[in-house]
């Protein structure tokens, strides 16, 4: 009775935070759009089984795959959320190694600074981006009294500021499992490679490399997941041309007050993201049976 107990926890957590609100916003996508509060009406009824299948509409999930906006704001999503990633996780695995090898002493002063911004409210952070960023900002007043550029550089309103954005308010993400992996690798292993005459360089990408590769694997999931679907940074950093997925879909919800559209839009969105999580779930643990 203790073991059910203790199992049904994480799951009914999951049940009511999670798979209750995705088929409430399953169900509204299967809607038709109404001018009423709230602004659509559903084209089935649950409580009818025996007709419940023939009552589904896939329209708007239709709606979204022939319309070009839907499937380009997709595509441009990933592809940001993925060079974001990739640059998080250059500027992050330095940061991770020097704190991984750093003195014990010093590791939790430097994980407090790493996990510091948090104590700061996210849009303030965004926010302060804008005053860096802009061309009257503090980051070409730096470069021009340095004399490295003449007049000052348009980053604010284009997509580098958008990179910017997600790679700093991403960082620790990315560290934190980083560091968590290289602090585990035991230092024996890479007096051992010396020992047997590796180079530096060599012993970092045949020893260490490969041994944190769980924590480079868990941190691009919690970057490109939350870039995927990011609005704020996107809204506020980036221009007219910055297409994303998450401006999307708040437009479709607030402006267009198109409930069912925008909720077919999220349920692509989630099964865009959760699905290769879970194939990649799977293939770790036919590879853990195996070994």
């Amino acid at each position: 009775m203790r073991r059910w107990l203790l199992i049904s926890v994480p799951y009914l957590w999951l049940v009511v935070f999670f798979l209750v609100p995705f088929f409430i916003v399953f169900k509204i996508s299967l809607s038709d759009i109404a001018t009423a509060i709230p602004p659509y009406t559903p084209t089935f009824d649950i409580t009818d089984i025996r007709g419940f299948l023939s009552q589904l509409d896939f329209e708007n999930y239709a709606f979204i795959f022939s319309d070009s906006l839907y499937v380009n704001a997709y595509f441009s999503a990933i592809k940001i959320a993925a060079i974001s990633t990739l640059l998080t996780l250059l500027v992050a695995y330095p940061i991770a190694y020097g704190m991984a090898r750093a003195p014990k002493e010093w590791q939790p002063t430097l994980v407090m600074l790493v996990i510091l911004p948090f104590w700061t409210s996210f849009l303030i952070r965004v926010y302060a981006w804008i005053g860096i960023l802009k061309k009257e900002g503090l980051l070409n007043l730096f470069l021009m009294n340095l004399g490295v550029i003449s007049e000052p550089l348009t980053i604010m309103n284009t997509t580098t500021a958008v990179y910017i954005g997600i790679v700093y308010s991403y960082l620790p993400f990315m560290i934190l499992p980083l560091y968590a992996s290289l602090e585990k690798i035991n230092p024996s292993l890479l007096e051992a490679a010396a020992d047997l005459g590796s180079p530096p360089w060599k012993s970092f990408w045949q020893v260490t490399f490969p041994l944190s590769l769980p924590g480079v694997i868990a941190g691009c999931f919690l970057v490109f997941i939350p870039a995927t679907g990011e609005f704020v940074i996107p809204d506020l950093l980036g221009g007219s041309e910055t297409l994303m997925i998450g401006k999307t879909l708040w437009g479709e919800f607030f402006s267009n007050r198109d409930w069912p559209v925008s909720s077919a839009v999220a349920v692509v969105l989630l099964l865009v993201l959760v699905v290769p999580i879970v194939l990649f779930q799977r293939n770790q643990e036919k590879q853990r049976e195996a070994a």
